[in-house]
């Protein structure tokens, strides 16, 4: 019988099918452990999301409530910027010294009001304090 491989052919074919055998199990041990790694980074990911999702959550939450706090302070001082404009028009206590003499000349506490820029409470402090006394 008549050989037609050369001698050592097949020993050479058997190492190199079992570099090749070796050559892919570390192939898929790379990938295996490739596929871990990305799994846990993808986790990682995934549970910084849920927390990001929950903090922004929160800052809606604060943002909502910060908003109706301005709502109720804007409606509670609606009234300051009138009353700061009839302060201004009031101006110094000249106001209230011509306010006085006023009222020591009978003048009401509704025309002290208007004409000084007093509110209503003022005037009839004025009034009470500096008014014509009334005989019964």
């Amino acid at each position: 019988m008549s050989n037609l491989n050369p001698p050592g052919l097949n020993s050479m074919l058997g190492v190199a099918g079992v570099l090749l055998g070796l050559c892919a199990a570390l192939g898929i041990l790379v990938v295996s452990h490739s596929n871990r790694r990305w799994r846990a980074r993808c986790a990682a990911v995934e549970s910084s999301l849920a927390a990001l999702h929950r903090e922004f959550e929160l800052m809606t939450s604060f943002s909502l409530k910060t908003g109706r706090g301005f709502k109720r302070m804007e409606r509670t001082y609606a009234g300051v910027v009138e009353r700061v404009e009839l302060l201004e028009l009031r101006g110094s206590a000249q106001s209230f010294e011509l306010a006085i003499d006023s009222a020591r000349r009978g003048a009401d506490p509704g025309k002290l009001a208007q004409q000084f820029g007093l509110s209503r409470t003022e005037a009839d402090l004025v009034m009470r304090l500096h008014g014509r006394k009334k005989i019964a």
